[in-house]
């Protein structure tokens, strides 16, 4: 049990006992709890939603191909990764799913991080993209390829993971 849910335990208690509260509930009376709100249903099903869990699955698998296959020398230049422009555009087309997926999330009302979490990623493509296409060495090549992988697998769990209620 975390200690905040002790805290407002002892407080209910506390305030079950005091003379204030027999005299305005009325003796026996039980005090009201306060519900916590619903978890928000799980989006991963939806057809928009599925399709950017299979982009970004689908391009995070090829974004450690692209790692895997870097030589091994990391002081060495730069090397150039084949199907690079097809990569970057869907990579564009990812980012642009992630900012439908903000859209119709704000647009139904949900008050839940996803919403943020997937204009963020959104956001972050592009400048991952970016890197990955400056970098000069292989060292560089490799750390923008990983924190691109970190991203894209962060697109799919945010995804997938159990909905949580607002906090």
């Amino acid at each position: 049990m975390s200690c905040d849910a002790v805290a407002f335990s002892a407080m209910l208690w506390l305030a079950s006992f005091s003379p204030d509260a027999q005299v305005s509930t009325g003796p026996g009376a039980v005090p009201a709890l306060v519900q916590p709100a619903p978890a928000p249903a799980s989006v991963a099903a939806e057809p928009l939603f599925a399709d950017i869990i299979r982009r970004a699955g689908g391009l995070k698998a090829r974004t450690e191909a692209y790692r895997t296959a870097l030589p091994t020398e990391a002081a060495g230049p730069a090397v150039t990764l084949k199907g690079f422009d097809v990569f970057s555009a869907a990579i564009g087309e990812l980012s642009a799913q992630d900012m439908k997926g903000h859209v119709t999330l704000k647009e139904r009302g949900a008050v839940d991080d996803l919403k943020c979490i997937l204009r963020g990623i959104s956001q972050d493509l592009p400048g991952k993209l970016q890197a990955v296409g400056a970098a000069t060495t292989v060292k560089d090549q490799d750390q923008a390829l990983r924190d691109m992988v970190y991203l894209l697998n962060d697109n799919v769990e945010v995804i997938t993971a159990p909905p949580q209620p607002a906090a």
